[in-house]
């Protein structure tokens, strides 16, 4: 008689998955079927990261530099590169002068590309300029107020 009254009541089956009011319990982590401490995909897991700490934007404009080839595609992108991005407006510089006046004339519609694939608003302008020049402005042979024109002899 003493184990009895030591021994608390069985509960029965029933009664395991219900609460002392008479509402149904969350079931415990065991057993089969997803869990929310299973290992979750990456893809997944970065994504709630970055709209967590509020990166959408450096996100979005990353992917502009990140996936150039396949926003504007490869004969394209075979011919410039993406070289800034401040407040919208997008540096583009062409491999040739000839590339750089095909490029103008195409900006609308890689504006919608662009805006297509990584979002609207990031992209609001584009500049695009021809093949830079070598620079003469430094070096151990400078001379002030001179140019290029003594460089070669």
């Amino acid at each position: 008689m003493r184990r009895e009254a030591a021994r608390p009541a069985r509960r029965r089956s029933s009664d395991r998955n219900t609460g002392e009011d008479g509402g149904r319990r969350l079931r415990g982590y065991s057993g089969p079927g997803p869990d929310p401490r299973d290992p979750q995909p990456l893809a997944s897991v970065l994504g709630r990261l970055v709209k967590a700490r509020g990166w959408q934007r450096p996100t979005a404009e990353a992917a502009v530099f990140g996936s150039w080839e396949k926003v504007v595609g490869a004969d394209v992108a075979s011919h410039c590169r993406p070289v800034k991005l401040e407040n919208g407006e997008l540096t583009v510089e062409a491999q040739s002068t000839a590339w750089a006046t095909q490029l103008r004339l195409l900006a609308g519609k890689l504006l919608v590309r662009i805006a297509g694939e990584v979002g609207n608003g990031v992209v609001t302008k584009l500049h695009i300029h021809g093949p830079s020049a070598p620079s003469w402005s430094s070096g151990p042979r400078r001379v002030r107020g001179r140019g290029p024109r003594d460089t070669y002899g």
